[in-house]
Formats: structure tokens, sequence, C-alpha cells
């Protein structure tokens, strides 16, 4: 049978044993407060199973460690297997190298159901990572129930068509789309997530990306008799919020309803890509920035919030997507930073060069390409290091219309991610990652339902013939 090195992400410190273990056996559990919350220690003989942690979390992370070695089986949703699954004995010693290891999921583009939403928590879990970052609102879509603003879902939860691939065309697919959470259906998601140890951080987009709040409330932005439509293209549309005092306080009730649902201590704000910004646009990020820091969070805005001269709120986190200068640039200002740079992270962008691959968009990255990142960044000095809290998948969903095609862009690659902020640097040996995943992992995913990529290139049902996409 296979041990433990062939079964477990690298690297782990492991102290073989002789004999095995025959699953299933008693399983006992102690907390040890010399070991970091998400840490563990697995001990693994004949008679049983010890397992040392230190808090709730690294409990868990044990157990999903005693999935993998009792093997594939072991993610199916119903007990299948007959007979004993036999496990190497030994000392598993494994702890994670950043505390935020994290996922963007874009609901807005493509909305995703509650029922999606919650096995991709699963998901997420059973590779140990620690944090969903939902994307609830953009251009295309809003997704977020807010009481006192019902037109937000009743108008801008839909649109009546979508672009069909990444074109300058004017072709739309005629398929009106749409969907939204309500208040129950997101505390749902956050309880199940937490019972998971992973943290929601929800994010409303502002003050670009806004279409929809604007067809939805025309004032905001800046015109009431303005009648402008959900987008039905992808890219940066020009709606962009007016800076004024009503929308500052119309936001402070978004972000107010959203605090009594998501316990998370980050919330995101965006900031990014807003045409013909101005301080005055700047202004309205930081504004709800400090209402989030004096109501005890903290906002998770992207880099180009460094580009104003205004001072960040207080604690706010920069997401470091434009790549991986801001990320250092932030760092160095005393800013705690998520490295989640588009070069090499952005899980929507292409996996191969051929023409086989659906909609092929974005920097070309493959799956060794996702093994190979390093998410602290070379130039960074010594001093600031610490202010790197981890690293983030991006799934921006304009071209992923279905769960399948979230799971053919996201899967094998974000295992490949998840070992990469689990694990320290070195060694990072991709051959040996591939056969490992190849031989071990991939049969997991298949026990768990999940449509990946093959390593060997698309299933013919996962191509898209004839649908534009726009590489770079």
């Amino acid at each position: 049978m296979p041990g433990f090195d062939a079964l477990l992400p690298r690297p782990v410190r492991v102290t073989p044993a002789d004999g095995d273990c025959v699953w299933p056996v008693p399983v006992r559990f102690a907390t040890d407060p010399e070991l970091g919350t998400e840490a563990y220690r697995l001990e693994i003989t004949p008679g049983g199973v010890s397992v040392h942690a230190g808090g709730r979390p690294g409990a868990f992370y044990a157990e999903q460690t005693l999935r993998q070695l009792r093997g594939p089986h072991a993610f199916r949703a119903a007990a299948i297997h007959s007979g004993p699954s036999i496990l190497p004995c030994g000392t598993v010693e494994d702890a994670p190298r950043f505390g935020w290891r994290g996922c963007l999921l874009d609901v807005a583009r493509n909305f995703r159901t509650k029922a999606e939403v919650l096995r991709f928590v699963d998901l997420l879990a059973a590779h140990k990572l620690n944090v969903l970052h939902l994307h609830l609102t953009d251009d295309q879509g809003w997704r977020l129930e807010v009481p006192e603003f019902p037109r937000l879902t009743e108008v801008g939860a839909w649109r009546r068509g979508s672009m069909v691939g990444r074109h300058d065309g004017p072709e739309r697919d005629g398929r009106p789309h749409g969907g939204f959470y309500t208040g129950d259906d997101l505390s749902e998601i956050v309880a199940y997530a937490s019972e998971r140890f992973v943290t929601v951080v929800p994010e409303v987009d502002i003050p670009g990306h806004s279409r929809a709040a604007i067809a939805a409330y025309p004032a905001l932005g800046g015109d009431p008799a303005a009648r402008p439509e959900v987008w039905t293209s992808w890219g940066v549309s020009e709606g962009v919020l007016d800076p004024s005092e009503s929308t500052v306080d119309f936001y402070r009730t978004v972000f107010g309803h959203l605090l009594d649902i998501f316990p998370s201590p980050v919330i995101g704000i965006g900031g990014d890509e807003v045409p013909g910004v101005t301080e005055e646009h700047h202004g309205l990020t930081r504004r709800i920035a400090e209402f989030l820091c004096e109501r005890g969070r903290r906002a998770y805005g992207w880099d180009e919030l460094l580009d104003s001269a205004l001072p960040l709120g207080e604690g706010t986190i920069i997401g470091s997507w434009r790549g991986e200068s801001a990320g250092i640039e932030a760092a160095l200002a005393g800013h705690e930073v998520v490295m989640c740079p588009e070069q090499y992270v952005y899980l929507d962008h292409r996996q191969a060069a051929g023409p086989g691959e659906p909609i092929p968009v974005g920097y070309l990255r493959t799956l060794e390409d996702v093994y190979r990142y390093e998410p602290v960044p070379q130039g960074l000095p010594a001093e600031a290091r610490p202010r790197v809290l981890g690293a983030q998948a991006q799934l921006w969903t304009e071209h992923l219309d279905s769960v399948r095609r979230v799971d053919y862009a996201a899967f094998p690659r974000l295992a490949a991610f998840a070992e990469v902020v689990w694990s320290e640097r070195e060694p990072r040996e991709v051959a040996e990652f591939v056969h490992r995943l190849r031989e071990h992992h991939l049969p997991r995913l298949d026990a768990l339902g999940v449509e990946y990529r093959p390593l060997d290139g698309p299933l013919p049902w996962q191509t898209r013939p004839g649908v534009p996409g726009r590489p770079r």
C-alpha cells in the first residue's frame, strides 16, 4: 500500500512506524496548547489514532488528513467500501504556512445557487482552504437582498441576456439570467462554512462595477432620470457611483445589513477598475472603510486603493491583484496584504494554449504554473514579509456559466494552490506533485463528483467550439 509520502501534501513532517492500522479504529482527540490553532499531530498505531490539535480547526484538518489516508472512497457521500481500510502507521505533524488561504467565487456575473455554494464550501474545506471571498455585486448582477432597498434584487438581480464569449460585437444569448440570496440563505451559508472552519468574506463592490445597483436606483449614478439596464456585457462598465452624501448613506445601510449577516472580521469593499476615478470616489470607499472600522471590522479592498493620495481606512487589507508590486508597496507602507495576482492565480484564465480550451481568456496558467507560485514576493524585505497574510485564488465567472464550468476552471489547479498556501516553500517538485495528483488526488475528486479538467486536456463536452475568448 502507498505510504505517507504518496498520499499527503508536501512538505509534511512524517515519522513512519512499523505495522499497519486497520480502519475503523478508535480516534482520540486531545488539545495541545503548544500547537497553533490550525496545527495538529496525528499518531497512527495498530491500536488506534490519536489527534493532538491546537484548536478545533486543527482537529478538523487532522480529520481531512485521515480521509486522504483512508482512500478515495472516504470522499463519497455514502459508504460504498466493503471491508477495512489500511492506514500506514506513524506520526504526522502538520501546520499551515499562511493564515489566509482563500478562494474568491464570483456569483455576480453568473449566479450560483445556495446549494452550489454549499458544495463549493465543502470542496474548499477538503483542501484545507479557510476563506471563501464571495463577490456578491457587480455590473451584471446584484445578489444580496437588502430589505430597505427592494429594487436591488427586483431589478438588479437579473439581466435580459449575456454576451456570448468575449468579443467586441453585439452578439448576446437572449436568455434572461438572475438570482439572489435572501438573508436566511446567506446566514445558512455562513453557518455551514463556519462548521468547516471557512470564513465567508462578503464583497459589495464600490464605486465601480456598480451598474446593477444604478439600474435599480439611478440616483446612485448621479442622474435620477436615467434608465440604465443591468449590463449584458463583460469587462468594465462606465456605471460608476456618484460620490455624494446620499450615496454614502445608501451604502452605509447596505453594509450595515451585511454586518448583521456576516460575522467575518473582514468585509470586501472593492475599489477596483473605476473609469474616470477621482479623489471623491476614493473618498467614498474610505468613508465606507471607516464605517466598517467603527463597527469593529476591517475593509478588504483591491490594490487601486493605493492609487489615492488619501490615507487608507484603519486596518484596511489590500488584495494585490494587478501583480506583485502593489503588494510590495502596501506591505512596505505597513498594510497587511493578500496576494492574488492575476498573472498567477486567476483560475478563470486559460489552462492551455491549444484550440480545445473553452473560451480562452487571460494569461496562460497551467497546473504546473500554479504549483510553482510563491506568495511572498522575492522583492519584499524580510521585515515586511509577516504582513503577507496569505494568498487567494480567483474564480471570476463571466465565462463560467454553470457549476460544471466552475469545476473545470478550478480543479485540479485549486488543489495545487491549496498545497502552495498550506505548505512551506521548499521542497516543491512539480513532477512529484503531478504524480501524486494523478495517482491519488484525482480519484478523490472523482469520488466527490468534481468535473475537473483532465491532465491531458478537456473532454469533448468540456469544450466550447466557436465561442470566442480573449487570450493575453
